[in-house]
């Protein structure tokens, strides 16, 4: 039976002023961190009319005209969700914990509304793509046409969606990045250039910077004084203006190295020189010419056929042929030699036979962290987010050192497939860190459950290696505010960052929930930087004009162009380097775009833009 939906009391009322369950708005469900998070950015970022569901009202912020409105429930069931307005609403959120408890709700809305774009919290991918199959399908027979009813879907994991951040701070040292078919964007932070000197080249620059990074009373990027401001999006001759800036530019960090897919023991894994010592092979080689020779010598003095002296060596050599009593010297002389070779390939073939034995074992055990390792990135925790990052580092062919306290953590099985050394053992506790070679690493990843764990690795491992690149996962926002600045304020020739995984993933979900076309942000000090997928024909004015004419200095501009054929592209540019079958991706964007080229109709563009300019690009294409 469905239960009444009752509305917040006393400081939680929702405000008077707050606009009420209309078209066009976003309702958010959840019951953590998470949830509320995602909307804050969708009303802050995106500037969309929002509607919060959650169990506990009291953790929502307090309401006013410029936060969401509220609703208390105890589960997103059919009458709940039709209070919130989802009957008319454009996307919807379901953001639980509890899986089900999404699976429900999605069901639920579909009934409710099948033009419902939905935006579903799962970590099991396969069940997520499955659902997401069945609620397409379930909006085609209610009359959605086949088309639209493929984008109305989306299944997204916290551990997914944070893990490109996570691994790319490791590997650039910034999590301002974004996934586009296949490749990774980097904004990367460069100084001013010197007198003399010249700015390092990128795809483009994004912004021009007012700020510091190393102000340890400003937040992450951002100066106490914000003087001059960031310049968005500038063009060509405000860059070469701009002496004495700091500068946002972008560029690519492509996939490389070994996937993130497990894989079964094969000859390719397990190579005859892995299975067998140089020894061995030595030995091997060395018996197989001995018996070629007897073989050629029987061929030629009994005068017999090759396969025939081959084939009487062979029943020599394994002493199951009858003794040459009235042979002849030859025959005899020969059938003893091939008796002692036999006697001699016996210790030799139980040698190579225990040794591959025990070169199975070792594949199919963890590995340890082998002597010669240096520049690699020790990974603190295989949980289910451990296990995502350790993925995705290891598509971008890093070499990675793990620590898990227990052997029967989830990414174990993923670490023993991929062959990536493990060390278990509390990170806590002395000599954990130095087996994983921390102090000849290049970062070290926190990513257990537990601040406290994080935060006392992290403060160990400097002091081990004072200038080794942190990352710490953070459950609290403020909380990892406060241990960056103290980190960045104690060492400040090291990189320090402090994420929390609600920070990480929430702009993922809600690009979702703004349509695939949102591909993430970046912030930019005070300011926002969205990426955006846009098809020529969609967007009124870009027809038939230029690059150049197309781009509107501070406000968007065209960054690449999608080359693949209309029927070929992906239907969602910020799907990860691999299919879903495995097989790698190889991305059509084409980034190095002549300022002449003419946008025709069937184009698909990726554009920066700010806040504003996104809005102005959304309101053309809807009133088409």
């Amino acid at each position: 039976m469905d239960s009444p939906t009752r509305q917040p009391q006393n400081q939680n009322q929702a405000h008077p002023h707050a606009p009420p369950a209309t078209a066009g708005e976003m309702v958010v469900c959840g019951d953590d961190a998470l949830a509320l998070r995602l909307a804050a950015e969708l009303h802050g970022l995106y500037r969309q009319r929002v509607t919060l569901l959650t169990p506990d009202a009291s953790l929502a912020p307090e309401p006013g005209p410029g936060t969401p409105r509220v609703l208390e429930h105890e589960t997103p069931d059919r009458a709940t969700l039709r209070a919130a307005g989802v009957e008319r609403a454009d996307a919807l959120a379901l953001m639980y914990e509890d899986d089900e408890t999404n699976i429900r709700g999605a069901m639920a809305a579909r009934r409710l509304n099948p033009r419902l774009r939905l935006v579903i919290r799962l970590y099991n991918r396969k069940l997520g793509q499955y659902l997401a199959e069945l609620l397409d399908q379930a909006a085609q027979v209610a009359g959605v046409d086949r088309a639209a009813a493929e984008s109305l879907t989306t299944v997204l994991s916290d551990a997914d969606t944070a893990a490109p951040a996570l691994a790319a701070t490791a590997a650039a040292g910034t999590s301002k990045i974004v996934q586009a078919d296949g490749l990774l964007l980097r904004a990367a932070e460069r100084p001013p250039p010197r007198p003399g000197e010249s700015a390092e080249p990128g795809l483009c620059t994004l912004a021009l910077l007012s700020s510091t990074t190393t102000d340890p009373a400003g937040a992450e990027g951002t100066d106490a004084s914000g003087a001059q401001g960031p310049r968005l999006l500038p063009d060509d001759e405000e860059v070469a203006g701009a002496a004495g800036r700091g500068s946002l530019v972008l560029e690519t960090i492509s996939p490389s190295g070994p996937t993130g897919t497990p894989r079964r023991i094969s000859a390719a894994a397990l190579p005859v020189g892995e299975l067998f010592s140089r020894r061995v092979r030595w030995s091997l080689a060395g018996f197989a010419l001995a018996v070629t020779a007897l073989a050629v010598a029987a061929w030629i003095t009994q005068d017999a056929h090759p396969l025939h002296a081959a084939y009487i060596t062979l029943l020599d050599l394994f002493a199951i042929n009858e003794p040459a009593v009235d042979a002849s010297t030859d025959r005899q002389l020969l059938q003893l030699l091939a008796g002692l070779a036999g006697l001699l390939l016996l210790p030799v073939m139980v040698a190579a036979v225990l040794e591959a034995l025990g070169s199975f074992r070792s594949a199919t055990a963890l590995r340890r962290p082998p002597r010669g390792l240096d520049d690699h990135v020790v990974l603190l925790g295989l949980g289910k987010v451990g296990t995502r990052v350790l993925a995705r580092l290891r598509e971008l062919g890093i070499p990675v050192v793990c620590v898990e306290d227990d052997p029967d953590a989830r990414g174990i099985a993923l670490a023993r497939s991929l062959r990536v050394p493990v060390v278990l053992g509390d990170v806590t506790q002395e000599g954990v860190l130095e087996a994983a070679r921390i102090h000849r690493a290049h970062a070290l990843l926190a990513l257990t459950s537990s601040d406290t764990t994080n935060l006392e690795a992290a403060l160990c491992a400097r002091g081990l290696s004072p200038r080794l690149r942190v990352a710490l996962r953070l459950y609290d926002d403020e909380f990892a505010t406060a241990v960056y600045r103290t980190l960045r304020a104690a060492h400040p020739d090291a990189l320090t960052r402090s994420r929390s995984v609600t920070s990480l993933a929430a702009p993922a979900f809600a690009g979702a929930m703004m349509g695939r076309q949102i591909l993430g942000a970046i912030p930019v000090e005070r300011r926002v930087l969205v990426f955006a997928v846009f098809d020529v024909g969609e967007l009124p004015g870009f027809e038939g004009r230029t690059i150049q004419e197309a781009t509107r200095p501070g406000t968007w501009r065209v960054l690449a162009l999608d080359t693949a054929a209309p029927d070929d592209r992906r239907p969602d540019l910020s799907a990860g380097h691999h299919h879903d079958d495995g097989t790698a991706h190889t991305s059509g964007l084409l980034f190095d775009l002549h300022p002449g080229y003419v946008l025709r109709h069937d184009d698909r563009m990726v554009l920066a833009t700010t806040r504003q300019g996104l809005a102005d690009l959304l309101s053309t294409r809807a009133g088409r």
